[in-house]
């Protein structure tokens, strides 16, 4: 089964209004969370040193692995995330919004096709949510895409979201110019 909208590898740049994500604002909130943990693996690496039997048997190298190990990994997710290009453009006729989180799939609705608005938060980070009145808008999608969504559906419904928190523009921005180019044809929660 394939969606009947149009989907691209990109958000198109050529929109009225465009979010792009906003990699310092998500870098700065991934060194905070990253930081605290590391913290946490310095003073086990601490209680370790004063350990003789630690030193003896390399226990020490275990907290540092660890710690090299999660900076990768919340540097990898937070890079996979922020790329793909833009995650919401919005324009008279309808908006393009990121059918997957991790990268730049995007799928064009009019604003028709869409049955509500709403925003919701995951953790730290504000989400718009998008629900569509045609639920074969997530059929033809892909595998990836059905495993990047599952989460955002079962919490919300839906699975295309772009971000509030981390986007390049304000929140209230945000909404104010999805809200002007709907022009009352979707309700707004």
């Amino acid at each position: 089964m394939t969606t009947p909208y149009p989907v691209v590898s990109r958000i198109p740049e050529d929109q009225p209004f465009i979010v792009r994500p906003h990699l310092a604002k998500r870098l700065r909130f991934a060194g905070l969370a990253s930081g605290g943990l590391t913290l946490f693996l310095l003073c086990l690496l601490g209680a370790a040193a004063l350990d003789e039997d630690a030193n003896r048997t390399g226990l020490l190298v275990m907290p540092f692995a660890i710690g090299v190990f999660f900076f990768l990994f919340v540097g990898f997710l937070t890079w996979l995330v922020s790329s793909g290009g833009p995650v919401l453009a919005a324009g008279p006729a309808g908006l393009w919004i990121k059918t997957r989180p991790t990268r730049g799939q995007a799928i064009w609705l009019p604003w028709e096709h869409i049955g509500l608005i709403d925003r919701r938060r995951w953790y730290v980070e504000k989400l718009l949510v998008v629900h569509p009145r045609d639920p074969r808008v997530s059929g033809g999608l892909g595998a990836f895409t059905a495993a990047d969504t599952a989460r955002l559906q079962a919490l919300y419904g839906s699975g295309l979201t772009a971000t509030l928190t981390f986007a390049d523009k304000e929140e209230d921005e945000i909404l104010q110019a999805v809200a002007y180019f709907a022009a009352n044809r979707v309700p707004l929660a």
